[in-house]
């Protein structure tokens, strides 16, 4: 079912689709649209108009009346609304914001330039524009959009100054790469940091924030003062856990290290390292140290392998970890291992089944060989993990919800 378009009369190809979804929005669904209508003219780009409703007002009339397409969705959260839409999006670039009139829509050169520049991804930064007087709560502007991005640029190594600004410009060959998956407010972090896991070429636009009209109620109020804290920690769940390799790889490698310049020097009895003497115990906690150092690298090489966001990463430990070398240097970490503790069960059976004392050259010896049988086992299961993980990985699909599976849903509007 086709609906009537909102074009401009601009004769360049590339057509823009601006995406919003709309929850009762009847105070300002048309003056958005009229704002759209200017922007596109600026812009000088042939557009539409396609909103993504879950209203139990007249919000889709008034919108269909004003020359937008309409998609019906259940109310199921402002990230599943983007994704049910992907199917439907008839434009080579995407600009996604709300229909408020909280974000400035006749002012959207600047993402349009930099979209046909060639940018993949242009992030809108509050920050970088103008914020209104009265138009964000002091805890957001202050503290939770700083502190979440300061975050977010930690650890991902990026540079981004605003990443809860729902004004954003993507082509749709990389909204689609992207594969939205979160189903709430924490689509803004995941596309940030999808943006940046998948390399796409980015970069930030300034944007005008205004005060909500008059007679609207923003989402954030109408569900109450604990909403803007769970929006945040939803976002932050969303940054930790398509970030887990950020706490696994690095700080595992930096375990690991301490943990074998812990014990690998007193292998053969207690050790000196200037004023330090390391004994049994210090070995031991080297042991300790080492272990969960290994056991962590390898589970941040796992969790790459399984987003495979980039090729890059995931043949990269795979040619690491190569089946066959992988387990040579498995059984040759697990033999060394039963070889250095050798001495400590021959000295066992001489003392008549009595372990000798704990500060003996051969409990030295047996703690290093200990583990090096612990590093032989995870690097010999740990590579057979990587490995089925990465035979069996799917190419990701083109979105995450197809036309086909959307349509029993999700309804396009005739007027």
């Amino acid at each position: 079912m086709i609906k009537r378009f909102t074009h401009t009369t601009a004769t360049e190809g590339g057509k823009l689709t601006i995406l919003i979804p709309s929850l009762n929005e009847r105070v300002s669904i048309a003056q958005f649209i009229e704002w759209c209508r200017i922007g596109l003219r600026k812009a000088n780009i042939a557009g539409e108009i396609l909103i993504v409703d879950s209203s139990t007002d007249e919000t889709p009339e008034i919108a269909l009346a004003m020359g937008a397409r309409v998609l019906r969705t259940p109310k199921r959260g402002l990230g599943r609304a983007y994704i049910d839409a992907i199917p439907y999006i008839r434009g080579k670039y995407v600009l996604m914001g709300d229909a408020d009139c909280t974000y400035d829509f006749r002012e959207i050169e600047e993402f349009v330039r930099q979209l046909r520049a060639g940018y993949e991804f242009v992030m809108g930064s509050r920050f970088k524009g103008s914020i209104e007087p009265g138009s964000m709560p002091a805890l957001h502007r202050y503290f939770g959009t700083p502190f979440t991005t300061a975050i977010l640029n930690v650890l991902y190594g990026t540079h981004f100054s605003d990443i809860h600004c729902g004004m954003r410009g993507i082509s749709t060959a990389a909204l689609r790469r992207i594969d939205l998956e979160s189903q709430s407010w924490e689509y803004a972090s995941e596309m940030v940091l999808k943006s940046v896991r998948l390399e796409l070429k980015t970069v930030e636009a300034p944007v005008r924030f205004l005060k909500d009209p008059e007679g609207r109620l923003s989402h954030m109020k109408r569900n109450g003062w604990l909403e803007p804290w769970r929006a945040g920690w939803m976002n932050l769940k969303a940054m930790f856990l398509y970030g887990a390799d950020f706490f696994l790889l690095r700080p595992g490698l930096l375990l690991l290290t301490l943990g074998l310049a812990l014990s690998l020097p007193a292998t053969f009895g207690p050790a000196s390292a200037g004023p330090l003497v390391l004994s049994m115990n210090w070995m031991m906690l080297g042991m300790t140290l080492a272990v969960l150092g290994l056991q962590s690298f390898y589970l941040g090489c796992i969790v790459q392998v399984m987003y495979d966001y980039s090729p890059r990463a995931s043949v990269q430990w795979v040619r690491l970890f190569a089946y066959d070398r992988a387990m040579a240097v498995s059984g040759g970490l697990m033999a060394a291992g039963l070889g250095l503790s050798v001495p400590l069960c021959a000295q066992y059976i001489r003392l008549g089944l009595r372990l000798p004392t704990v500060s003996g050259r051969p409990n030295h010896m047996a703690v290093t060989g200990l583990l090096c049988v612990i590093a032989g086992f995870l690097t010999f299961s740990n590579t057979l993990v990587i490995h089925a993980i990465r035979l069996r990985a799917k190419p990701r699909p083109v979105s995450a919800v197809s036309a086909e599976e959307s349509l029993p849903e999700c309804q396009e509007v005739a007027r």
